[in-house]
């Protein structure tokens, strides 16, 4: 501590020295910053899961702004595809429903080797709505420059003004592409639309829902997009389903990149079944200095009025962009419903750790979400950091083929869903290249003239909340 101390003490008077040369004395904001940083080195050394990785305080630049300190600290098993789990807030921030920046209102994939995204959903009151885009939609060039890593951000996750969007059709199967003087054209130009100025957009957690069938059966479809704190629209969809008759449920959670611990108890309670209630859902691990375990148990949910809801067999759509509290509700309902839960899609991103809030008067103005917890199922399961939970049926979203309605036939990861409904069991895989009625189920079919190479545009980092 003496060391941190004498350290501080000299720094500061450095820049106090530098500072008051120029006729102004500015130590009392330093002092602040620096105490906000001292803080948030102490609560970590108490309470981060991970304390031990914490670098030593000779090795840490106090002097960084707190999310670039906190990071600066962060262990690798707390992060994961360039982002940082424990994270800063401001505490300015006024809904965790809206975006965290300006923005268009749409999610897209960035298809390196065209150069174009491929736009998955588009958000209700968006400037992207207003502008007409829709789920499959093509853009192949901004304000007439090509799409790429380096200009993706500009435009799209952190656009500043409004843009003109060029559309396109995609060509992936051109017939004289062995003529070597034939001039292929991956792209048609369908047009240009005009992207009103970005704005703050308010986040719509349930994106569709309704009765689906296939065969004798039916299954409620509902597209759940994060596990946000105010439960409003997710507690008016599932209070509707009581009385109604379903087999299955379908929870789409193909870009649910997580959200609160409590809402996804909430949920879990009630897709569970009735003879698991009393019955741990969750185990949260504290560091062997807390040395604790919280357990939440399966209750009557207030999404559904304290009811259970009455269906056989439990689908859940899935992702590499499914994290942390969507993961939570695959990994905690298992052992309850075996044989009757059902993964579809691709391995999970692998978030296996939830974040706690703290507060205090040494960092006014911030707000400290801190790594703090394992999240285990009932038998003790949180090992899926590395690889994520793996599907029961593997299929991977074509982003060159027709992506179809959420939910409906053509919609790539509900085929095998409604196959099982009708026959029972899932489709045997074939390889594509021998048989044409494989394409829709295999994981990656391209042509031969185009490798697609697909980066998610991840609206916000995989964050996994405790409510306290």
């Amino acid at each position: 501590m003496r060391t941190r101390v004498h350290f501080l003490i000299y720094s500061c008077l450095a820049l106090m020295g530098l500072l008051s040369s120029c006729g102004e004395d500015r130590s009392g904001e330093y002092y602040a910053l620096i105490a906000s940083k001292t803080w948030i080195y102490d609560v970590m050394q108490e309470n981060y899961l991970f304390y031990e990785d914490i670098p030593a305080e000779e090795k840490l630049d106090f002097f960084k702004k707190p999310a670039d300190f906190l990071a600066s600290a962060a262990s690798s098993k707390d992060q994961k595809g360039g982002y940082v789990f424990s994270h800063v807030d401001s505490v300015l921030t006024t809904s965790r429903a809206t975006s965290t920046y300006p923005c268009f209102g749409f999610e897209a994939a960035l298809v390196r080797e065209l150069n174009a995204l491929r736009v998955l959903y588009v958000q209700p009151n968006s400037p992207a709505k207003e502008a007409g885009l829709k789920r499959g939609d093509w853009i192949i060039a901004i304000d007439s420059q090509k799409i790429s890593i380096s200009n993706y951000s500009t435009y799209i996750t952190h656009p500043t003004k409004a843009h003109r969007f060029t559309l396109g059709k995609y060509n992936p199967y051109p017939e004289n592409v062995d003529d070597p003087e034939f001039n292929y054209v991956e792209f048609d130009t369908l047009g240009v639309v005009q992207m009103p100025e970005p704005r703050y957009v308010e986040e719509q957690d349930v994106l569709k829902y309704g009765i689906i069938s296939s065969g004798n059966r039916k299954a409620f479809y509902l597209l759940y997009n994060e596990f946000g704190e105010d439960t409003k629209a997710l507690k008016e969809v599932l209070s509707q389903l009581g009385g109604q008759q379903f087999d299955d449920f379908i929870l789409d959670l193909r870009y649910n990149p997580g959200g609160y611990v409590n809402t996804a108890h909430e949920l879990g309670s009630a897709l569970a079944p009735a003879t698991a209630m009393g019955q741990p859902f969750l185990h949260m691990i504290y560091n062997d200095k807390i040395n604790k375990t919280e357990t939440l148990n399966l209750e009557a949910s207030p999404l559904t009025g304290g009811m259970n809801l009455s269906y056989e067999n439990l689908y859940v759509l899935t992702s590499e962009n499914t994290a942390s509290a969507s993961e939570i509700i695959i990994n905690c309902l298992k052992p309850y419903m075996e044989g009757r839960l059902f993964q579809v899609g691709t391995a999970t991103y692998g978030k296996n750790v939830a974040q706690q809030l703290f507060t205090s008067e040494e960092a006014p103005g911030i707000e400290l979400w801190l790594t703090t917890t394992y999240l285990s199922n009932s038998q003790g399961y949180y090992d899926y950091f590395q690889k994520g939970l793996s599907p029961d049926f593997e299929i991977e979203e074509n982003y060159g083929t027709d992506l179809g309605d959420f939910g409906s036939e053509e919609d790539q990861l509900m085929q095998p869903v409604l196959y099982r409904m009708e026959n029972g069991s899932f489709p045997v895989v074939t390889n594509p290249d021998e048989s044409e009625d494989a394409t829709t189920l295999s994981r990656s079919r391209t042509s031969k003239h185009v490798q697609l190479l697909v980066d998610p545009i991840a609206r916000k980092p995989h964050y996994n909340r405790i409510k306290r």
